[in-house]
């Protein structure tokens, strides 16, 4: 359709189109994106709305999706689930078969009938991962010949692979090198997929930043209001020191990695936590504050758990009938969960790829892998983005997030490395290197509630991570007022000594079993030695 034919069609729902606009050819781009984000208040097309326009889709050429999920919700079958994980086998053992470890690499069916005591490689998926009695570790690796199993020996000169082997977690596909004894493959080295460590760390030439926003919650009753004012205020370079509002000025990207609201019926008597009940309503609050945001700055959006639509993995994007005020919004891209979006481009520069994840798997992660877990779990935001990095995949198990099963390729698969890994979810605000990768989990602007405390959680709101784009170095801004810092420090206080009491409890439990475990051995021995005696008597009386 021609612009003219556009311009015309306009005409006809009685919307004014100056004559200098009619006299010259207009993107076609243009004037449907305009058409888009105008909608209902679009009553006029002139000059000045074209420049606008076209001054926007210049300063978006160096925002460019990767990949956002918009395929169609349908039925899913039980084939669904095992092509997605045919796919998920098939792409991520194409990456370990490029590991130099990896050359020799055969299939399982071909390895059993290799003699014994021969070294072997092969590439699987964890199907099985069981403790024997000995404490050595049993794996039943499967691929699409065949089955068969791993053995970790736990053993003073075998510390370092079983303590990898500790936190192997199912259908993740690992490579196995090792001596075949039997029908089993006695394990020497465990390689995972991995990020290459060649991996180039990028930067740009100018010092430009990218501010990572998550976990807002609009609606909720303990949205931190102030501080998210005081935020607003700055990134416009109307407060803080002159240095911090030159930052401001500096900050080109913002995204942000979903719970953009608090949403309703996200989890059971939620209403008592809402300052807003309605979820639209929720969304034309959280527009009123992205609206405030300079133009000049790109605001990419995923959605999160308590966001409309569905929970299961990848999530489509914020719908528009429920969100129509974000999407007026002109500098702003709302994407799927997780998505993939390369930014700061130039002729020059190939830009950064970003991998954006809210993070449903974190929390199963930081409860599951044992040296996650014993490090802090959820506290330990960095150690978890790092493994899932290692595996290259957001949700390796089955069942530690819920997600869609699609057989033609496994959404939450990482096939392109990334130069920026950013979640969210877990209201933590941490940043770390892996392999020339930056992992930003961003933080959250709500305050800490009671049920937070119960379960131990200690969330650290109101900071802004700011990745300079030229040293890659990160800044973390505090925007806590001193009454919300004293009342975290009273929080913290609450949840160490919860903590305490917690874990003095269980060891009390522990030494209660312990007790119970060694009354009951002393009473089978005794029950054995009477038992030994009253044989002898009746041998004796024999």
């Amino acid at each position: 359709m021609s612009s003219s034919t556009i311009l015309n069609s306009l005409i006809e729902k009685g919307i004014l189109v100056s004559p200098d606009i009619m006299e010259k050819e207009v993107d076609e781009e243009i004037l449907n994106k305009i058409i888009e984000l105008e909608g209902d208040s679009l009553d006029l097309i002139d000059e000045a709305l074209i420049n606008k326009y076209s001054k926007l889709k210049e300063d978006n050429h160096n925002v460019h999706v990767i990949r956002s999920y918009d395929k169609k919700s349908k039925k899913r079958s039980f084939q669904d689930f095992v092509g997605v994980m045919n796919n998920r086998y098939n792409i991520t053992a194409s990456i370990l078969r490029n590991r130099q470890e990896m050359m020799g690499v055969t299939s399982i069916s071909r390895m059993m009938e290799k003699d014994a005591e021969n070294q072997t490689a092969i590439i699987g998926m964890v199907l099985e991962k069981n403790l024997t009695k000995n404490e050595n570790y049993i794996l039943k690796l499967e691929d699409k010949t065949g089955i068969c199993v791993v053995i970790v020996k736990k053993d003073e000169k075998n510390k370092e692979l079983y303590n990898i082997a500790d936190d192997i977690s199912l259908d993740e596909v690992i490579g196995v090198i090792g001596k075949k004894f039997n029908d089993a493959i006695f394990a020497q080295k465990i390689v995972f997929p991995d990020i290459p460590p060649t991996k180039e760390l990028k930067k740009q030439a100018k010092e430009e930043y990218v501010a990572i926003l998550g976990d807002i919650h609009f609606g909720s009753n303990v949205f931190m209001k102030e501080e998210f004012d005081k935020f607003i205020l700055w990134i416009n370079g109307e407060s803080g020191s002159l240095e911090q509002r030159e930052l401001a000025k500096k900050v080109k990207y913002i995204i942000h990695t979903g719970d953009i609201i608090e949403g309703v019926g996200v989890y059971p008597s939620q209403e008592d936590d809402l300052d807003i009940i309605d979820i639209k309503k929720q969304y034309e609050y959280a527009a009123k504050y992205f609206k405030k945001i300079p133009k000049d700055k790109k605001i990419i959006m995923i959605s999160g758990n308590h966001d409309a639509g569905r929970l299961a993995e990848p999530q489509e994007p914020v719908p528009k009938d429920l969100a129509e005020e974000l999407y007026t919004i002109p500098n702003l891209f709302i994407l799927s969960n997780p998505a993939y979006v390369n930014i700061a481009s130039t002729e020059d520069f190939s830009g950064f790829d970003c991998l954006i994840y809210h993070g449903g798997s974190l929390i199963y992660y930081s409860e599951n892998i044992p040296s996650i877990r014993s490090a802090g779990g959820q506290k330990r935001s960095d150690l978890i983005m790092q493994y899932l990095l290692q595996r290259r995949h957001l949700a390796p198990t089955h069942g530690s997030t819920l997600y869609i099963p699609d057989p033609e390729r496994d959404p939450l698969i990482i096939d392109i490395v990334p130069d920026f890994f950013i979640t969210g979810h877990i209201h933590r605000a941490a940043a770390k290197n892996y392999r020339n990768i930056t992992m930003i989990n961003g933080s959250c602007w709500t305050e800490t509630t009671d049920d937070q405390i119960k379960r131990g959680l200690e969330p650290q709101p109101a900071r802004l991570p700011l990745i300079n784009l030229k040293t890659r170095a990160v800044k973390m801004m505090n925007f806590m007022s001193q009454e919300a810092k004293e009342k975290e420090a009273e929080l913290l206080k609450e949840i160490k000594e919860a903590k305490a009491k917690a874990e003095a409890e269980q060891k009390k439990i522990e030494e209660e079993n312990e007790k119970k475990k060694k009354l009951e051995e002393e009473n089978i021995k005794e029950e054995s030695e009477k038992k030994n005696i009253d044989n002898n008597s009746e041998d004796f009386k024999k």
